[in-house]
């Protein structure tokens, strides 16, 4: 799995939290009916955006969703996953952007790559992607050709590129190709009037997508003397953070002026989780909650010294110090009893908590039993607001205008 759009399902309520569990699952099962099973190894969270925007401008259609059969990573449960032109178009461009990235590697020479016949094998295995998004493409009326093109010219763009130049010019060929993807799902919903505004939309997610990959790479690429856009063009921090920022913005624009029937999943994958995808790149948050919050913004933690936490208590007999434990005359504390679990045990742990998908939340530590803070745990409670949001037609509620919550500017003050 990878892409810059992954959220905690711990942000998502339970019937968003389906319903993007039966896109990304959708995507997988679309990938192995056309393609074949080592096709599912594509599969990411981007990619399922597509599937998203298509059923988002059709609504609810029957035939759309299927059961599952159970699955190690829904922990063996069945599940409803989507189904039809959107997943197909989802796997389709996944494919294609997966093969360059192969192609990408092995001029690279990276890791195993580097050696020719590993070299050789995965380059018959993009040509293959390459032909397989392309059938199923032309199925669907998309030209593939423009993903294909795009990364050619990205790889004379970035050979040409140097300090003082704009960085904007490095990233037209990712938002060429976004935009197009985008574009399309407006043509297989059945509604040309949303093409415009989705292509702007993924113009700019393609812009966002390559920023933060920069900026989440720029230390590795230096280190390993690895080309990247940042450094090659001289593009300090806070400008890339100020074209980030513009994007989401333009996004969030782009999005009011679409004509969604079920459009409450996409704003909150291309609205809030955009926000909480450019905060981790940039190592900021933006959750606006309070000290009450466990992991708010800009809160000291519980354990932490803030600046009104009271000292320790004159003649507390459990306070650390001279007389409490472990200090100076004090009594030593007990050793916590050893609960270190042994290494097959750890392991069949792990398995577990991968196979549930909440190695990504907070968690025990499957071998030493500690606590473990997850992504979630990490960014705070924010970002489940849009449930207060009734009246809304970005979250899907109702018959407002705008989009959801003061970060969307409509006035909701859920405060997040």
């Amino acid at each position: 799995m990878f892409g810059i759009v992954r959220p905690c399902t711990h942000r998502l309520t339970e019937g968003l939290k389906v319903e993007w569990m039966a896109h990304l699952c959708g995507l997988c099962l679309a990938l192995r009916a056309d393609h074949g099973q080592f096709a599912r190894v594509v599969t990411n969270y981007d990619g399922l955006i597509v599937s998203v925007l298509t059923e988002a401008q059709t609504g609810p259609v029957e035939g759309l969703r299927r059961t599952a059969g159970p699955c190690p990573l829904r922990g063996m449960r069945t599940a409803p996953v989507a189904q039809g032109e959107g997943a197909r178009l989802a796997a389709a461009v996944s494919l294609v952007l997966a093969s360059a990235k192969v192609r990408d590697h092995v001029a690279d020479r990276d890791g195993l790559l580097a050696r020719r016949p590993v070299a050789a094998a995965a380059r018959r295995v993009a040509r293959s992607w390459d032909r397989a998004g392309a059938r199923t493409g032309r199925e669907l009326g998309f030209d593939t050709a423009v993903l294909v093109d795009a990364v050619d010219r990205q790889t004379g763009i970035e050979t040409l590129a140097g300090l003082g130049t704009p960085l904007l010019a490095v990233t037209e060929p990712t938002e060429t190709a976004t935009a197009a993807a985008f574009a399309h799902t407006a043509v297989l919903a059945g509604r040309p009037g949303n093409a415009a505004p989705l292509a702007e939309a993924g113009r700019l997610f393609g812009r966002l997508a390559h920023l933060l990959d920069a900026v989440e790479d720029r230390e590795t690429d230096a280190a390993a003397g690895a080309w990247n856009p940042l450094t090659a063009t001289g593009t300090s921090l806070d400008e890339a953070r100020r074209l980030a920022d513009d994007a989401l913005h333009g996004i969030r624009l782009a999005l009011r002026d679409a004509d969604f029937v079920t459009g409450r999943l996409v704003h909150v994958l291309l609205a809030h989780e955009l926000r909480v995808a450019v905060d981790r790149a940039f190592g900021t948050t933006s959750c606006s909650h309070g000290a009450g919050a466990p992991g708010g913004a800009h809160q000291p933690g519980p354990y932490q010294p803030g600046p009104y936490a009271p000292g320790p208590v004159p003649g507390n007999p459990y306070a650390p110090g001279p007389g409490g434990p472990g200090g100076p005359g004090g009594p030593m504390p007990p050793e916590p009893p050893n609960r270190r679990r042994g290494l097959m045990a750890g392991c069949a742990v792990w398995m577990g908590l991968a196979c549930t998908c909440q190695l990504c939340c907070g968690h025990e530590d499957p071998w030493s039993r500690e606590r473990r803070e997850g992504l979630c745990n990490d960014l705070g409670n924010c970002c489940d607001c849009c449930d207060c949001c009734s009246n809304c037609n970005g979250c899907g509620g109702g018959e407002g205008d705008g989009g959801c919550c003061d970060g969307c500017d409509c006035g909701c003050d859920c405060g997040c």
